[in-house]
């Protein structure tokens, strides 16, 4: 049975619904989240807000301190849920490098010339009129768009990459970041809120029946716990959102801010500080580049890949591979290999090859020598195939029983 794309996805992400919705592997993490933010609000309601329901007469509006605190609570969940549910931006893997990029060349080793491919690993693009390096990604095996990064917790090359947040637990690209953005804003919004009421209640306790602080947070410890929790809250997501104004005015990422920061480099994505802030809130996000839902195709094959090398020239007979050969069929042995080389370059000197590239044998008679007489090695210098180096000058002495040997 056919797999969907889902059920053969070569990351970490983990998919819920048949597919429809996509996490990162850190996906637990939002229950700690969900937990950070339900826990206290359900606290507010219940120690703060209730109390609060018969304090503004006029028109009852008392009733909308509570329903404020639910309903924003309900928005920055949902928010919470769009920004880690969805496709950040990935790119889609290929399944072999981009043939295209290929190089042919070769390399001369000694008489021959053998083919070499070279891949570029880094290649340039034009973006509003500056060059800019792409990498290719071993991984995904493609090269990444500007501003892309692969991701190693998902492990997944995500456009315009931001971070991952574990908080969220998933990667922050060119899909989601607009809804992260969101989401951090809005949860410093409650915070300040549900501090701002906590204080409120404190206020009213003093102006009735306890008069200092110290009575009046007596009688609520809930709305000082929630002081407390949303002031420390507030360091964090408050810092993050003017932080990530910042990012946005000047048209940056937090992967480009934090790398770059220290390079005198242009940025070549500013585009002014409005048209920055309608690019992230107002521009069309793209669809994703992937359906998990369909169903896996099965690849074509692909065509061999034709190599367009030098022509080689036939090697002559007792060429450098010839020797090679015949070094390894005498076992390594450098005495018989110093022997053998010696009794060749001898015999091409008296009498070469034959027309069939034999080599010739000569009579004792042939060589013209006495008996005893020593024979400079043709050559000088006896260089050993199978050991890499240079021997020291041979003679060739005939012995008693009529044998060549090598000195």
């Amino acid at each position: 049975m056919a797999k969907r794309v889902y059920q053969d996805w070569k990351a970490r992400n983990k998919f819920v619904f048949g597919g429809r919705l996509i996490f990162g592997p850190d996906a637990r993490s939002l229950f700690i989240s969900v937990s950070l933010i339900l826990v206290p609000v359900a606290i507010f309601c219940i120690f703060v807000a209730r109390h609060l329901l018969h304090r503004f007469p006029a028109y009852n509006a008392g009733y909308a301190v509570l329903v404020v605190a639910i309903a924003f609570t309900v928005h920055v969940l949902l928010l919470l849920l769009v920004t880690s549910a969805r496709d950040p931006g990935i790119v889609p893997r290929a399944s072999h490098p981009p043939e295209e990029e290929f190089s042919d060349d070769t390399l001369e080793v000694g008489r021959r010339h053998t083919p070499n491919l070279q891949f570029p690993r880094i290649k340039e693009e034009m973006v509003n009129g500056f060059f800019v390096k792409v990498k290719y990604c071993e991984t995904c095996m493609v090269f990444r768009p500007p501003r892309c990064s692969h991701c190693s917790i998902c492990d997944n090359c995500v456009e315009r990459f931001d971070h991952h947040c574990p908080w969220v637990g998933q990667c922050i690209g060119q899909r989601n970041y607009r809804y992260f953005f969101l989401f951090v804003s809005s949860s410093t919004l409650l915070c300040i809120y549900v501090f701002a009421m906590s204080a409120l209640y404190i206020k009213f306790l003093m102006d009735e029946d306890y008069p200092t602080v110290w009575k009046a947070m007596k009688k609520s410890p809930a709305s000082v716990i929630l002081m407390i929790y949303c002031f420390v809250l507030l360091w964090f997501v408050g810092g993050l959102t003017g932080f990530h104004l910042y990012l946005i005015g000047t048209n940056q990422t937090t992967n480009e801010n934090f790398r770059y920061r220290t390079d005198d480099r242009p940025n070549v994505y500013d585009r002014g500080c409005l048209n920055n802030f309608l690019e992230v809130f107002c521009s069309k996000i793209k669809p994703s580049r992937h359906n998990f839902r369909a169903y896996v195709q099965e690849e074509v094959a692909r065509p061999a890949r034709i190599t367009h090398a030098r022509e080689v020239e036939d090697e002559p007979a007792g060429g450098p591979r010839a020797k090679v050969e015949d070094d390894l069929e005498l076992g390594g042995d450098p005495l018989k290999i110093s022997q053998h080389h010696n009794y060749e370059e001898v015999d091409d000197e008296m009498g070469g090859r034959n027309s069939n590239g034999m080599r010739s044998v000569l009579p004792e008679s042939g060589l013209g020598v006495n008996p005893n007489t020593q024979v400079p090695a043709i050559g000088g210098e006896v260089r050993d195939s199978n050991w890499g180096g240079t021997s020291r000058k041979g003679y060739l002495t005939r012995g008693s029983d009529n044998q060549l040997f090598s000195h």
